[in-house]
């Protein structure tokens, strides 16, 4: 639900009125449904495919290999950028081409429909800290370079705590095809259901690489965090951060099955607030994800965000970007709470 951000919902209620207006809410959402579900599949029909390659045949992820795929992933995304020119999207191309620099380390790239990527910010074979950034909905190569720009001010924010010999990474992980802002699957657990497995998979990779004493933070802002949720039992890692969430489709952090720290924060200004935090069945599926993780009943560590929006939490200089870092590095006792 990173995307979602040109919809605004009333200025900020009481809690009193926020649960009287909880049921009106969910009947706009479920309006909103009903438009999607006719209205998306056209436009999408009418959308046409963008040519590109089929991913980069790699050998399996270690630390020795690590160059040989940063090196494959580079020119998949050059040769598909030159496809897309010669399809006409230019705005694709660049993109593609942006990611095909010699500086870019891609541990994956495929460019073929709205694209997935994974970039790596940061020494990865060396990193006994890691950070995954995990988006949410209208995230994809059209749009990576607002995602990216995130993962850079960690990363740098990380570098700047640590020193130049910074055993830190972060990894940019659009590794998913995320929900359109308006559809049907921006408020259902579908993407999310079918992310889950490459998210662990991810998770497993960077442990070979990086070895098991290496600690990792799940970063999961907006849809995003429906996609951890779905994820956590079986995930390696050390903290999970929710960020903006609308909810991770169980009723308790101790309902995601996790070893890891649970986090969530929210930022004054972000519209996630009055989104009700409602799950009901309808049609077959499950739609809405259920309890706010900032309410005291889910059990998370709720932390500052400050005064952002929905899109800023990862904005160089706030309050939500240096909580995120001393999450990542361990240093939760000086993490600054709501």
């Amino acid at each position: 639900m990173a995307g979602f951000d040109g919809f605004r919902f009333p200025g900020r209620q009481s809690g009193d009125e926020k649960t009287t207006r909880g049921g009106r809410w969910f009947r706009v959402l479920l309006a909103v449904l009903v438009t999607a579900a006719v209205v998306v599949p056209l436009t999408a029909a009418a959308r046409p495919g963008i040519p590109a390659p089929a991913p980069a045949r790699l050998a399996p992820l270690t630390a020795a290999t690590l160059d040989e795929t940063y090196a494959a992933n580079r020119a998949n995304a050059a040769e598909a950028s030159r496809m897309a020119a010669a399809h006409g999207d230019d705005h694709r191309a660049a993109a593609d081409r942006a990611l095909a620099a010699p500086s870019r380390k891609l541990l994956t790239f495929d460019g073929r429909g709205d694209g997935r990527a994974t970039e790596v910010f940061g020494d990865l074979a060396h990193a006994d800290r890691v950070a995954v950034l995990i988006p949410g909905s209208d995230t994809s190569l059209d749009t990576y370079g607002r995602f990216r720009a995130g993962a850079a001010a960690l990363h740098e924010r990380l570098t700047r705590r640590t020193g130049a010999n910074s055993r830190t990474a972060v990894v940019a992980w659009l590794g998913y095809t995320t929900p359109g802002t308006v559809s049907t699957t921006v408020v259902t657990p579908g993407r999310a259901d079918e992310a889950a497995p490459e998210l662990r998979e991810l998770i497993h990779e960077l442990h070979t690489v990086t070895g098991s004493g290496s600690r990792i933070a799940l970063l999961c802002h907006s849809y995003g965090t429906v996609v951890c949720g779905r994820a956590a039992p079986r995930l390696d890692v050390d903290d999970i951060a929710l960020l903006g969430s609308p909810g991770t489709g169980v009723d308790s952090a101790a309902g995601l099955h996790t070893r890891a720290r649970v986090w969530a924060a929210r930022g004054a200004d972000d519209w996630v607030a009055d989104v009700p935090h409602v799950s009901a069945d309808l049609f077959g599926t499950t739609v809405g994800f259920g309890t706010d993780p900032l309410s005291p009943s889910f059990g998370a560590r709720v932390f500052a965000a400050g005064d952002g929006g929905h899109s800023d939490y990862f904005s160089p200089g706030s309050v939500s970007l240096a909580n995120l870092a001393r999450i990542v590095l361990g240093e939760t006792t000086e993490v600054t709470h709501a």
